[in-house]
């Protein structure tokens, strides 16, 4: 945020408003003199001490001869804000860096600097600064912390005025405001391999690209400045033109995280409960399949799917990995619950099936939308799903039923339809889950005579 010549903009109005918008700055001291000011002119009056009204007048006079010097001063002052870093994940601090350069010929008298922030930030920061010469600066800064993602506007900056006596105190305010997005918090996770995960490119059961250096056997016609060496002459002296032997470019491996956001699928609130691991948990698997050189996309259960502009709606090459995982950080730091009743709207999405290793954080589930993971099962190589029941995160662990009680029964459902599915207690590392789904997987596979360990 930078402003220029706020302060001499807010002086202008502040002259349209009369005395009355002086008068309404005067502090407490300063209404105190007048008011003893007043008082000593009547008690004057009244005694017949003409001493006693020097006294009322110079008493009564001095607040208002400040705040008359105070309010057509004209202070040209332009703030600018930074933040580091202006994208941080839940529970980390991030600093805001407030520069006021004085861009007047005159120099500025007593400075507070308040910034408004949110109270999940914290308290306002408040900042005095002595007088300022002309064409100087000042430079400050403070720290703001959040256990709750979202994303919180800090601003606008406020500039209070006062004078040497601390008679009148007059408010400029900026007009311009940041943004500060907190992410959800990303837990580093082991480089494990899942079932239908390809080696970092299209090597998975649904490539349809050649790898790097592999030739397509369609050639395609010559052009200017093509290699000589790629001349395909089989096809050449069938075409009767001058063909060559196309090289494309591979296809990287994909993975779709769905997130489930129906409202009716958790209980409870606030950065421990089972909504925000899932979010987290989802964050997590994100940034680790894009460092892995995946082609990835964050689905919910709306239907809605990030990046998902153009083409498959994954996310783009290599060069477009940091905007993807942005995108879908941004995404996740506001993401609420939604007032669906089901899973369908995501199933209809995956209905295309080529949507690589599919990676599913639900909540609460009845038999029906366990019907439907099992349809989405099929249409991926590979599915690993974690399920965080209410009576695991909002009961006493006394309380919790059995293992095949309630979401054991839709535990074992996913798993006779091929899903690697997982229980997910309260306060459980996302990394440990997910070293355990690779031995799940890996002993299902066993089991079938499969890949092995």
């Amino acid at each position: 945020m930078t402003t220029a010549g706020a302060g001499q903009a807010e002086a202008d109005r502040g002259e349209k408003g009369g005395i009355r918008t002086a008068l309404a700055g005067l502090t407490t001291r300063g209404r105190s003199f007048l008011a003893a000011g007043v008082a000593a002119a009547i008690c004057s009056y009244v005694l017949g001490q003409s001493d006693l009204l020097r006294v009322g007048l110079l008493l009564a006079v001095l607040p208002l001869v400040c705040a008359g010097v105070l309010y057509r001063t004209r202070y040209r002052v332009a703030g600018s804000r930074r933040l580091s870093p202006a994208r941080v994940p839940a529970g980390s601090e991030a600093r805001v860096h407030l520069r006021m350069d004085n861009v007047s010929r005159l120099p500025t008298g007593l400075l507070m600097l308040q910034d408004r922030v949110p109270y999940v930030l914290g308290p306002r920061p408040r900042f005095v600064l002595d007088r300022v010469e002309a064409g100087g600066r000042r430079e400050v800064s403070y720290r703001v912390r959040s256990d709750l993602r979202g994303r919180y506007p800090l601003g606008p900056l406020q500039l209070r005025l006062t004078d040497p006596f601390g008679m009148c105190e007059l408010t400029r305010s900026f007009s311009t405001y940041d943004t500060l997005t907190v992410i959800p918090r990303v837990e580093p996770l082991a480089p494990v391999r899942l079932s239908g995960e390809a080696k970092g490119y299209g090597d998975g059961r649904q490539r349809s690209l050649a790898l790097a250096g592999e030739d397509d056997v369609i050639p395609r016609g010559y052009r200017y400045g093509d290699d000589l060496r790629r001349v395909h002459w089989r096809s050449t002296a069938r075409y009767g033109e001058l063909m060559v032997r196309r090289e494309e470019q591979p296809q990287r491996a994909r993975c779709t995280v769905l997130l489930d956001t129906r409202g009716i699928a958790y209980e409870g609130a606030g950065p421990d409960s089972a909504f925000e691991w899932a979010v987290s948990g989802a964050a997590s698997v994100l940034v680790h399949m894009l460092e892995r050189g995946y082609s990835v996309r964050l689905l919910t259960d709306t239907g809605n799917a990030v990046p998902g502009e153009g083409g498959d709606g994954f996310a783009g090459a290599s060069q477009e990995s940091a905007d993807a995982a942005g995108l879908m950080m941004d995404t996740l730091a506001v993401i609420d619950h939604s007032d669906g009743a089901g899973l369908s709207r995501a199933y209809d999405v995956l209905r295309g099936g080529n949507e690589g290793l599919l990676v599913a954080f639900l909540g609460d589930l009845d038999e029906d939308q366990a019907d439907v993971l099992g349809r989405m099962r099929q249409r991926s190589p590979g599915a690993v799903a974690f399920v965080l029941d209410s009576d695991t995160w909002v009961r006493e662990p006394s309380d919790v039923p059995g293992p095949l009680d309630g979401s054991g029964d839709r535990l074992r459902m996913l798993r006779e339809a091929g899903w690697t599915a997982l229980r997910v207690p309260r306060g459980a590392s996302m990394d440990e889950l997910w070293r355990q789904a690779d031995r799940e997987r890996r002993g299902v596979a066993a089991a079938s005579g499969g890949e092995g360990p």
